[in-house]
């Protein structure tokens, strides 16, 4: 029973830190893998010990802190069926803008909007969606 009250109290830090980290811009992504280790290790022991009623919960909550530390979100701003007149609007180009003219936009756009230069994944995929619609490649 103690380690279960344990795996709660530790499941539940790391809910919170993980929210507050998302609040000031963090990464829960490693301290969701050290406590599902963590938990891997308690249901190991519990395990040994003949405990199974308490092995199996502890194993599953590690396993899916491990899933969890491994899923990655991808930018939500790209929407799959962009169409071409809001692929003109993205990149600011006209309805007679050539392949040069797109690139050309494109690239003005992306020195600013990349996120290595501070700007955002989404912006940049959005970006990336409007070029690739325009110049037939998606």
């Amino acid at each position: 029973m103690t380690y279960l009250l344990l795996a709660a109290v530790a499941l539940a830090g790391l809910v919170w830190l993980g929210r507050r980290g998302r609040r000031n811009g963090g990464d829960f992504r490693t301290l969701a893998a050290v406590l599902g280790l963590a938990l891997w290790a308690g249901a190991a022991a519990a395990g040994l010990r003949g405990a199974w009623l308490l092995a199996v919960p502890l194993g599953l909550a590690g396993s899916w802190l491990a899933v969890a530390a491994r899923r990655r979100k991808g930018p939500a701003a790209v929407q799959p069926g962009m169409d071409e007149g809001e692929a003109r609007a993205t990149l600011g180009v006209g309805a007679d803008a050539g392949p040069e003219d797109i690139q050309a936009a494109y690239l003005k756009q992306m020195m600013s909007a990349h996120p290595d230069r501070g700007g955002t994944t989404g912006l940049a995929a959005r970006l990336n969606a409007a070029r690739d619609r325009l110049l037939g490649k998606g």
